[in-house]
């Protein structure tokens, strides 16, 4: 079985109507058509009738779905199918998110929404340390919470049906967007991916209002500021936090086939919109307005998002890993696997905000969408080799790709530490070393509250501190009472000694 779409008919009809479910029903008959053109053997699994879970020995969802049943019936699905693509269809008001434990501390998010237990063969759980090895390629076709009519759905689907591989030279030219104290850290990215930074654009000055040809490139790594339930990236320069692109100047100028990768502070949140005072619609979130305007896929977070402002870390290097594979063709869906399995495997553990990192990024879109052609060696373009292998050589080399994986996952899994809570102290030597650090990032120790966690399976007595400012600011830009966002020290403790220390801001 080559791809799996799960959807839960009951809500879609409740949603939508009988109606709107018929042309869902159309829309999805023709992708499995044009995908059966493409070599991939697509099925429809209605994981609410209990009629599609019964061989599968899993219950069906409930209505409401709940994410501790969607994590079994998926499981079933991948014990007994073994597809190489699974897509959840809708948002998460019909398939929900695994509600995952914040293991960052002290940035409001109680919670962390997450689509990566999906993509893990360890049973249902909301501690993140259970979810450290990725196996599968999972992506969410969205719609828009909230909505009557099914339009935004049925034009994905429709997108995804229609889309063709493209040369990779038409996705080499890219737009590059960062908040302007970041741009250090967004060319390095940029500069990783495509060789060249010289396209970025900085807020301020640009944006929020842009023209078609800025938008023009297949490839989009945004680096700014997002907020909760907020359709609105911005920028930064000092205490300044200028709009950098809203949904509305997005609308109508994205190319068809564009790939997004957006490192913003719930830069994919998926949420419904909110009508003005006078009723009027409200607008989108730009992952969605993005997706509806032609946009193949949209890599974010759901939740608060951390990187440096000058080198790379976490965020950069899980959306920059995930262009710099679509870029070698991959799938959309394979890419962000890969993606997560390098972030996760380049370490020896995790600390907090790398574990919330791997654990809130997730893909919006058709991950069996190919943007950029393949391009095999010499011999795969002859006649002779394409006679022999014709449309099954695809799903064989898939099946490999899938098996190498599916290891490196697993292997991932059991070895990478994890994370435990303790109340024991930094060393007095960690201490020292530290609390210049944070007076010299512009926090007060006193307002700092730490947190430490213990490397459980590190080969060494290992501790990370994480401190975290409750009112962080740069060093003289801020009065008092201003309003300002989290910004943390992650500090890496051996046998009493500072090891490794590193500060992040949230995006």
């Amino acid at each position: 079985m080559d791809k799996l779409i799960v959807l839960h008919r009951g809500a879609l009809r409740a949603k939508y109507g009988a109606k709107g479910l018929t042309k869902i029903d159309a829309a999805l008959k023709a992708l499995i058509k044009a995908d059966e053109r493409r070599g991939i053997d697509t099925r429809l699994v209605a994981a609410d009738q209990a009629a599609a879970m019964k061989p599968l020995g899993a219950k069906p969802l409930p209505t409401p779905a709940d994410a501790k049943s969607l994590k079994a019936v998926i499981d079933a699905l991948d014990k007994a199918r073994h597809p190489h693509y699974i897509v959840l269809l809708g948002g998460p008001d019909l398939l929900p998110m695994v509600p995952l434990k914040n293991p960052a501390p002290d940035d409001d998010d109680k919670l962390v929404p997450s689509d990566l237990p999906y993509a893990c063969e360890a049973p249902y759980g909301t501690d993140p340390n259970r979810f450290l090895g990725p196996t599968r390629v999972v992506g969410r076709l969205p719609d828009l919470p909230g909505a009557e009519d099914p339009a935004l759905l049925l034009s994905l689907i429709a997108a995804a049906t229609a889309h063709k591989p493209l040369p990779r030279a038409s996705y080499l030219e890219s737009f590059g967007l960062s908040a302007e104290v970041w741009q250090d850290s967004t060319r390095m990215s940029l500069t990783n991916t495509f060789g060249t930074a010289e396209q970025l654009r900085l807020s301020p000055p640009s944006g929020p209002k842009w023209k078609k040809a800025d938008l023009a490139p297949r490839m989009h790594f945004i680096n700014c500021h997002g907020a909760d339930q907020d359709p609105t990236y911005y920028g930064q320069h000092g205490q300044s936090y200028p709009e950098a692109m809203t949904s509305a100047t997005v609308k109508g100028l994205v190319t068809p086939g564009t790939v997004v990768a957006a490192e913003c502070c719930y830069g994919a949140q998926v949420f419904a919109p909110t009508p003005d005072a006078k009723g009027r619609p409200g607008a989108w979130p730009i992952s969605l307005r993005y997706l509806g305007d032609g946009a193949i896929a949209f890599v974010g977070s759901t939740t608060v998002a951390y990187g440096p402002s000058a080198g790379n870390g976490s965020a950069d290097l899980v959306c920059q890993y995930f262009l710099q594979r679509v870029l070698a063709g991959a799938s959309t869906g394979r890419a962000l696997l890969e993606a997560r399995q390098k972030f996760a495997g380049e370490r020896t553990h995790l600390d907090p905000v790398d574990l919330k990192t791997l654990a809130q990024f997730y893909l919006l879109g058709d991950p069996s969408v190919q943007p950029v052609t393949f391009q095999g060696h010499a011999l795969t373009r002859t006649k002779a080799f394409k006679q022999a292998f014709s449309a099954v050589q695809d799903r064989g080399v898939r099946g490999l790709r899938r098996e190498r994986l599916a290891r490196e996952g697993r292997n991932l899994a059991r070895s990478l530490p994890r994370l435990q809570r303790t109340d024991a102290a930094p060393a007095a030597a960690v201490v020292k070393a530290v609390t210049p650090m944070l007076k010299e990032s512009g926090l007060k120790p006193k307002d700092c509250r730490r947190v430490s966690y213990r490397i459980v399976g590190a080969p060494d007595h290992r501790t990370v501190h994480v401190y975290t400012a409750l009112r962080p600011t740069a060093v003289g830009e801020a009065a008092e009472g201003d309003a300002a966002l989290p910004l943390s020290l992650v500090a890496t403790e051996q046998d009493g000694r500072l090891l490794h220390v590193r500060r992040m801001h949230a995006r």
